[in-house]
């Protein structure tokens, strides 16, 4: 069975991490990417058809891995009251709908998601680290991570410094993931998010998969949804292969989260392909999979209930967020 216990990469991977030195040797070694064979596999796996069944078990399961986010200056409590209850029944007109698998939110709003979802089995994700940009002092990061754990949060996203991973400063890097994990705490889960739009090669999102796993990160995740380019199949299918090989390097499961411009099921069910198709069938639960999303969950209803009808609804089946 594979683990979330950090022990066995570190005792695979100690030396790595040592120096500044030892760990740019070892990510600078990480196989190059095939940039047109990534892309033309990605394509591949996203043609496949999905019989009625199966697309029915689909969107159920899309629906348990979506981070239902809120992200705005705008956000208010009781817009946050309304996604937690949104998230706890996603379909009021049918309680067999699933829960989604979390509400994402900024760290002043975590208490009142809390409330809001208490019971039902939901999770508080929270952003911190300055997000999105990621530009503070380690201190005000980690005060920032803090203040979201002790409202309440049962799961941190954190964003990388993408200016000092660019820089090859990677230990730095390394060692705010490390801080900010240990400010999580025993019980809140850290997702990583990279901001895969800002690293420019796919050899270097493969790099910051591995740094992030390395640094006991317990998802990696794409990109904030805040830039022009964020979650894509070959970005998301990279990830999957980064985490993956890890599990097979050290015994330890890592899960992903691509986020942002996915909006349809039928990018969703794409998505679950390339993770039954390269991860495994060990991913495809929300402990090891999510969709960060705010206008996904609508269209996942849509279809599903287009699936149990026979039709479509009018536009005011679902809510606006």
């Amino acid at each position: 069975m594979p683990t979330t216990d950090p022990a066995p990469a570190a005792h695979a991977l100690a030396d790595v991490t040592a120096s500044d030195s030892s760990l740019r040797r070892f990510l600078h070694g990480l196989p190059g990417v095939d940039a047109v064979g990534l892309e033309a596999r990605a394509a591949s796996l996203g043609t496949r058809s999905i019989k009625t069944t199966a697309k029915a078990y689909a969107l159920d399961l899309a629906i348990s891995m979506v981070d239902l986010t809120t992200l705005e200056g705008a956000d208010t409590p009781g817009k946050v009251r309304a996604l937690g209850a949104k998230a706890v029944h996603p379909d009021p007109t049918d309680r067999t709908a699933p829960t989604t698998a979390a509400v994402c939110v900024y760290p002043d709003m975590a208490a009142v998601a809390k409330e809001a979802v208490a019971g039902s089995g939901v999770k508080v994700a929270s952003v911190a680290t300055a997000f999105p940009a990621g530009r503070a002092a380690l201190e005000v990061k980690l005060a920032d991570v803090r203040e979201a754990v002790a409202a309440g949060a049962d799961e941190i996203d954190m964003v990388i410094d993408r200016g000092a991973f660019l820089a090859g400063r990677y230990l730095k890097v390394y060692d705010e993931i490390v801080a900010v994990k240990e400010s999580c705490g025993a019980h809140a889960r850290l997702k990583v998010i990279f901001e895969t739009g800002e690293l420019a090669t796919y050899d270097n999102i493969r790099r910051a998969s591995w740094l992030g796993m390395l640094a006991g990160a317990d998802f990696i995740k794409t990109s904030t949804g805040k830039v022009a380019v964020n979650a894509t199949p070959a970005n998301t299918l990279l990830m999957l292969q980064a985490v993956r090989d890890f599990r097979a390097q050290t015994g330890v499961q890592v899960g992903v989260k691509p986020a942002g411009s996915i909006r349809t099921s039928k990018d969703a069910i794409k998505f679950l392909v390339l993770v039954n198709e390269t991860a495994g069938p060990d991913w495809l639960d929300n402990h090891w999979f999510r969709f960060g999303a705010s206008s996904l969950l609508n269209d996942l209803l849509m279809q599903r209930q287009k699936l149990a009808t026979g039709r479509y609804s009018g536009p005011d089946y679902v809510t606006v967020d």
